[in-house]
């Protein structure tokens, strides 16, 4: 397919950014809004001017109108044509382009079929689900075989089960073709799922570039001001439960994680994903810790609690609603629960 650099790029809030994209790679940009990152898919698409050179392969393609870019661009909005039934939706550039009608209808089945959508040809968008739409407009993206494919926010209106289902498809989806992919997202979960490297971009700039342990696990200062800062916790030892699930000794405080690695050196979560409560959580004693509320800070809609134990010291921040039903003070006994799925680790080859 087709590898991207970004040399010196300058547009709106965007400074001198520089960047690299490998062949066939899928890399996440992700940032706050208005950081820049629809701005960048913008630029490599050429559908707005700037300063600074694009180059595909190696060859300089600031010169090249949109049309001739060969990019599939799905937008947040996806903007679906509403008097189109699907077929027609996903043939649309290809008229544009006049290939021929055999071209066309064959083109349309391949890509009916490849996005399970077969069934949907003739409805029209307003018919359709939220992931339905989402898929015929993927549909449409790829029709023009493009070399490269920008994705902005391409999950944003979906729910989260339909989110993570098409998420898991597309990337397998997106191996398969093998094409360059950028895929804009402003969760870190979602990035962390989708991504092998992820950008981060604040206020225009690159601030970081790394895997996601490497995210989450060392932020530079900015970073950690957008996805928060993560309590982290050394692991003494690591027993293997069954595939899948470690057991893992951090100083008096035993939790259950996800690993396929059994040498754990660090366990991590957010101090949103972690619950506090004042009274013993119901359910199985899986990833509970009882300690001493010590410290209390207060903003306009959370609360930030550091919670002792006898080794540790954890945060877990709360909405202030929730918070001021506990009626909590210095002091007080509390226990916390953390999430199992939100828990990440780091091994001794990472």
């Amino acid at each position: 397919m087709t590898s991207i650099k970004l040399k010196n790029i300058s547009k709106y809030i965007c400074k001198d950014v520089n960047l690299e994209v490998g062949d066939k790679e899928l890399l996440v940009l992700l940032g706050p809004n208005g950081a820049g990152k629809s701005t960048l898919l913008n630029i490599i698409a050429g559908l707005i001017d700037y300063e600074g050179s694009v180059l595909f392969d190696d060859q300089p393609v600031d010169r090249l109108p949109p049309n001739q870019r060969r990019i599939g661009y799905l937008f947040q909005e996806l903007n679906l044509f509403p008097h189109l039934e699907v077929s027609a939706n996903i043939a649309y550039g290809l008229k544009v382009q006049k290939k021929p009608p055999e071209e066309i209808k064959e083109r349309v089945e391949e890509l009916l079929q490849l996005m399970k959508i077969k069934p949907l040809a003739s409805r029209y968008p307003q018919e359709l689900s939220g992931g339905e739409r989402q898929r015929v407009a993927l549909a449409r993206a790829l029709a023009n075989y493009p070399r490269i494919l920008l994705l902005d926010e391409p999950m944003n209106s979906l729910d989260y089960r339909t989110s993570k289902y098409l998420r898991t498809e597309f990337k397998m989806l997106q191996k398969k073709l093998g094409i360059t992919t950028l895929y804009v997202t402003h969760n870190f979960y979602e990035a962390e799922e989708m991504a092998e490297r992820i950008v981060v971009l604040d206020k225009g700039r690159v601030e970081q570039i790394g895997t996601p342990p490497e995210i989450f696990f060392h932020p530079t200062a900015a970073v950690k001001d957008f996805i928060g800062a993560p309590n982290i916790l050394t692991c003494d030892y690591a027993k293997r439960l069954s595939y899948g699930l470690i057991e893992v000794k951090c100083g008096d405080i035993t939790l259950t994680v996800f690993s396929e690695r059994d040498h754990i050196k660090k366990v991590a979560i957010l101090p949103e994903d972690i619950y506090l409560s004042d009274n013993r959580p119901p359910g199985p004693e899986v990833n509970r810790v009882k300690g001493e509320l010590v410290e209390i800070d207060e903003s306009t809609s959370t609360v930030c609690c550091t919670v002792v134990t006898e080794k540790n010291s954890l945060k877990a921040k709360l909405p202030q609603e929730i918070f001021s039903g506990m009626n909590l003070k210095i002091g007080a006994e509390v226990w916390l629960v953390l999430a199992l799925r939100k828990l990440k680790v780091i091994t001794d080859d990472e």
